[in-house]
């Protein structure tokens, strides 16, 4: 434990992966940074492999190398793009999107449950997501330089 803002949400989100993937693997059979393709593509989806790296935050080689492996397991499909040449197009199965849908509400559930010890009584967790989601708009706006 730190008391340093930084160190301290590193450690945050750093226990919470390691918690997801857990109850990811546990109850579906996925890693964490599986679902997290997954979803995020879910987001966006039709997308392009370009987007797609941008919103994960990795390059397009990375998203390119796990493409075939999520088309041969059943959670992605490839399309080409009629209006550009080059472009593959990445959507989710039905498969994907119930894998989604069901895991992103119980691991909702799965961290929201922590509020419930009573270490946690003064958090609010609708005002503590609403404050994180500013943090991250200014980030995103102001780069490192907030």
């Amino acid at each position: 434990m730190s008391d340093k803002l930084t160190f301290t949400l590193h450690e945050l989100v750093s226990e919470i992966d390691a918690s997801a993937d857990e109850v990811l693997r546990d109850r579906y059979g996925v890693t964490g940074p599986t679902f997290v393709f997954l979803a995020t593509c879910a987001d966006v989806e039709p997308t392009d492999i370009t987007t797609l790296a941008r919103c994960l935050g990795v390059t397009k080689a990375a998203v390119s190398k796990r493409v075939p492996a999520l088309v041969a397991e059943g959670w992605i499909t490839t399309a080409g793009d009629p209006a550009h040449g080059r472009r593959v197009m990445l959507s989710l199965t039905e498969r994907a999107r119930d894998l989604v849908d069901r895991a992103g509400r119980d691991l909702d559930q799965h961290f929201t449950a922590m509020l419930a010890d009573p270490r946690a009584a003064a958090i609010d967790a609708a005002v503590l997501n609403a404050q994180l989601n500013t943090l991250v708009a200014i980030l995103r706006e102001k780069g490192g330089r907030a």
